[in-house]
């Protein structure tokens, strides 16, 4: 069956960096838009970064301004985030999603298959 793992998450202070890792398996990954989400206590979950199939393509969500990097390794079944000047503000479960369609989508109901999610916690 389709897995979508997260790894790499925990606890780290403002201005500090973090890199999520989501390996997939049970699906021919290169033939998938990447997504990361997060989800804040409380809230909705947002959308932080697709990336195309082969990572040419990545739509960044406006909050991200630069803080955060999506790469892939299609050899590996591998999705990256790089999480830069982190703070408070960035505490959430982070989750990765992977979604068939050839379009950047922003909607987590338009997403296929979901990972179980990696907490990511900013003191101030």
């Amino acid at each position: 069956q389709v897995q979508l793992v997260e790894s790499g998450g925990g606890l780290v202070q403002a201005g500090d960096s973090l890199r999520l890792s989501c390996a997939a398996s049970g699906l021919p990954f290169s033939n998938y838009v990447m997504g990361w989400f997060r989800q804040a206590s409380g809230k909705e979950r947002e959308f932080v970064v697709a990336i195309g199939q082969s990572g040419g393509r990545i739509n960044y969500a406006d909050f991200v301004k630069g803080r955060f990097a999506v790469s892939r390794d299609n050899a590996k079944n591998k999705v990256y985030l790089q999480m830069n000047s982190l703070n408070p503000e960035d505490t959430a479960v982070y989750y990765c999603a992977a979604d068939l369609h050839s379009f950047l989508r922003v909607r987590p109901d338009e997403y296929d298959y979901w990972g179980q999610g990696t907490q990511v916690t900013v003191s101030s």
